[in-house]
């Protein structure tokens, strides 16, 4: 699917979705999550393309090259929704403190088993 970064017409929307990602630099650690809305759209010759939209502003695709807002960093890991307000809500309980660490999203995959 093409994406039109830009494009202000939203009149002829065919499907709005609502996801969620959460986001962790590899170089800095700065973690952060962002809900989209994500619009499927039909151009004048039938083709497909979506949109992703933050407070009604288009906005690149999450999954194309997010760069972290932290230290500019393009090296992101894409996870699924709460894994970064998980590691927070975690790190509040057990230290009473709002700083967390990257190793604190990726600590469940390192206890994985080998299959």
């Amino acid at each position: 699917m093409a994406e039109i970064a830009g494009q202000t017409d939203h009149s002829a929307t065919d499907t709005v979705v609502n996801e969620a990602y959460s986001f962790a630099c590899m170089r800095c650690g700065h973690g952060w999550e962002q809900a989209y809305e994500i619009e499927h759209h039909f151009d004048t010759d039938g083709t497909e393309f979506v949109l992703y939209v933050v407070g009604g502003q288009v906005v690149p695709s999450p999954l194309t090259r997010p760069a972290c807002p932290n230290c500019e960093s393009r090296v992101v890991r894409i996870m699924r929704p709460g894994r970064v307000s998980s590691a927070q809500n975690r790190l509040h309980h057990e230290h009473h403190e709002h700083h967390w660490h990257l190793s604190d999203l990726l600590n469940p995959f390192h206890h994985r088993k080998a299959v």
